[in-house]
């Protein structure tokens, strides 16, 4: 069973799709900051909202604390994608982006690794199932979703064939 709501899964496959158009066009070799801008262009032309460098702040003690921490993106409010460009990937990362899913109450998250010669070497998928409700009548459904303060981008008309709004 697929634990997470249909538009969250395919808003994650657009992500990943746009991510191989990406790196397909660019390839590895390029700055992270490069992979980022392109992939969010990808992301609008297809209809979707995206927010670039998203504030992630802590929550201790009931307030609010701003670290610098900085989702790199997040699309419709469903899936936090976070991009390197790097030789090798490290343990760290893999911890980044749960802090970030468990700080942003967000299920679905990417850490994509655009310097691979096969970007699906350079993917992984995480899902916080934990955040997953049951309600009465049986239907899997998310919480609500988190208000984001980030600069949001979008697509003045959707593309994408999924997209209706």
């Amino acid at each position: 069973m697929n634990p997470l709501p249909p538009e969250t899964e395919s808003v994650g496959r657009c992500v990943l799709d746009a991510a191989f158009e990406v790196h397909t066009e660019l390839g590895p070799g390029l700055l992270e900051s490069v992979y980022q801008q392109c992939l969010a262009h990808v992301l609008i032309m297809k209809g979707y909202s995206v927010v670039l460098e998203q504030p992630v702040p802590v929550k201790f003690k009931g307030h609010s604390i701003d670290c610098g921490f900085r989702a790199d993106i997040i699309v419709d409010d469903l899936v936090l994608v976070e991009l390197k460009a790097v030789d090798e990937m490290k343990p760290i990362y893999t911890s980044q982006i749960l802090t970030y899913l468990r700080l942003t109450s967000i299920q679905l998250g990417f850490l994509i690794n655009f310097n691979v010669i096969h970007l699906k070497d350079g993917i992984r998928r995480f899902v916080r199932p934990d955040l997953l409700r049951e309600p009465t009548n049986g239907a899997i459904t998310t919480p609500k979703k988190a208000n984001h303060a980030g600069i949001r981008f979008t697509s003045a008309e959707s593309t994408h064939p999924e997209r209706s709004r």
